[in-house]
């Protein structure tokens, strides 16, 4: 009898445990937050674009930060960037800050001279805070605020502008706060926000990623957006943002019909394999690189001038080499000084349902013009850059794989057919102008109208810097036209 008054009891006490744990594990997202909805917050609905990136109308978005938070970020970024948030100083390059085309990136074949193929002025991602974000009627709590970038924030972050680069992730809070678990914004787990720096016209961004889409290479989705930031003062309006989809979020999925293959974002020239350089933005827990290594072992294996054949064939093995001529074809024509071939990054590699490692592009601020300081707040500029020019001539072994493809007699054929195909249909003044003009006037109205930009809150240095703008990028075109021309010739 004793024993079984003694399980009695321990059963009990184990019931009343359970009864009395901490109540935040009962909390459910509709409890805590009135405004959930399966359709806006859940993770159970396919991402809605036609919500989150309309292409006819600019939408809202405003995001609180307390006062704590703000102090937060900036030590965090004093202590990354070395420098006080509006101190000033132009940009602590360490030398030449950017790529050379014409030989081998600096410092030991890495661009920068950092190490890593790219230009470090932020050492690390900048932290993470949690801020609430509202959007048509609806809030969203505890959803990862952080601020993003390099040479953009770096400029920005020294000139003291608020319109800072971000990116928001919604469930970064959620071990934290089980009420957010696998919180989404219709769909969309993470957003990348462009402010629009080093670009007068604030349309490149979107104008360029639809470019590459119409050239038939695939592209992150992209959408204007009124952005408001609370700092722990109140409000402000920081003006019009570019919102980029996330290629490891959504954009893989929805563009190449799945996304079980690796998907890295490189830092990396491709001289040699150096596995610190492919950042794997998914399958992380497998350490599977030999995609990328199989890439790199082909690009520069030594049969490319022995046997050009048998080269391009174990080449087309690892790499979608088509895909990247059409990229090439599209980048070169437009003018782009922040890519491959200037600088070793923004771009993905996407090991697709074919098997071959795929490009795909990333960050368009700086595209679409005849210098490298295209407007804006540039803080110091970054002088030194060069774009890739039609013929890449002037590559040299430091970006083989510009250099390497442009010297096959093949491969410099189908980048060409691809150089006059897109100039033909996609490049025209006519499609462009278009293209220029409906975003333009869409965005006119929060740039320079009933709402407008005004410092700090905006890279443009004066209202007549924006309305001039698209006239330049009009002019580009037909300049860009008549480049083709006679380099085809």
């Amino acid at each position: 009898m004793k024993s079984i008054r003694y399980a009695w009891i321990i059963t009990a006490l184990l019931y009343l445990t359970m009864a009395c744990k901490d109540k935040t594990s009962d909390v459910t997202p509709s409890s805590s937050n009135p405004d959930w909805t399966t359709e806006s917050h859940s993770n159970d609905v396919e991402p809605n674009y036609e919500v989150v990136f309309l292409q006819n109308q600019v939408n809202t978005l405003e995001i609180t930060l307390t006062a704590a938070d703000w102090t937060a970020i900036k030590a965090d970024m004093q202590t990354k960037s070395g420098t006080a948030f509006g101190a000033g100083g132009g940009m602590n390059t360490g030398g030449n800050p950017g790529g050379n085309p014409g030989g081998a990136p600096p410092s030991g074949g890495v661009p920068g001279g950092n190490g890593n193929g790219a230009l470090d002025l932020i050492s690390g991602d900048p932290i993470y805070v949690a801020a609430t974000m509202k959007f048509n009627g609806k809030t969203w709590n505890k959803v990862g605020f952080r601020l993003k970038g390099n040479s953009s924030l770096s400029s920005t972050w020294r000139a003291g502008i608020y319109k800072l680069p971000f990116r928001l992730k919604m469930d970064e809070y959620e071990d934290q706060y089980p009420e957010i678990d696998n919180q989404r914004f219709y769909g969309f787990q993470e957003l990348s926000m462009s402010p629009a720096y080093s670009d007068n016209s604030l349309i490149r961004e979107k104008v360029v990623a639809d470019i590459f889409r119409m050239g038939g290479v695939a592209a992150a989705q992209t959408a204007f957006y009124k952005i408001y930031i609370d700092f722990g003062e109140g409000l402000k309006y920081c003006g019009v943002y570019t919102t980029v989809e996330v290629i490891d979020d959504t954009m893989v999925e929805k563009q190449f019909g799945e996304d079980k293959g690796n998907i890295y974002k490189p830092e990396s020239t491709f001289q040699t394999f150096v596995q610190s350089q492919f950042e794997k933005k998914n399958n992380e827990t497998t350490p599977d690189y030999s995609d990328v290594q199989a890439f790199v072992a082909a690009l520069n294996n030594t049969d490319r001038t022995t046997n050009p054949a048998q080269w391009r064939a174990n080449l087309e093995k690892t790499f979608n080499v088509d895909n990247y001529l059409k990229y090439l074809a599209i980048n070169n024509t437009i003018v782009n000084w922040d890519s491959y071939g200037a600088m070793a990054h923004n771009y993905y590699l996407y090991n697709s349902p074919t098997n071959k490692l795929t490009w795909i592009p990333w960050d368009h601020n700086m595209s679409m013009t005849s210098t490298s300081t295209s407007g804006g707040n540039m803080a110091g500029g970054i002088g030194g850059r060069a774009a890739v020019s039609l013929s890449m001539t002037e590559v040299g072994a430091g970006w083989p794989l510009i250099r390497n493809v442009a010297a096959d007699a093949v491969y410099y054929a189908k980048y060409k057919q691809y150089v006059r195909a897109f100039a033909d249909n996609v490049f025209t003044p006519a499609k462009m102008n278009e293209l220029f003009e409906k975003y333009t006037t869409l965005i006119t109205p929060y740039v320079n109208g009933t709402e407008k930009e005004v410092a700090p809150y905006t890279h443009l240095t004066n209202t007549a810097a924006f309305t001039s703008a698209l006239a330049v990028l009009k002019q580009h075109v037909v300049t860009r036209n008549q480049d083709v021309n006679n380099f085809l010739k």
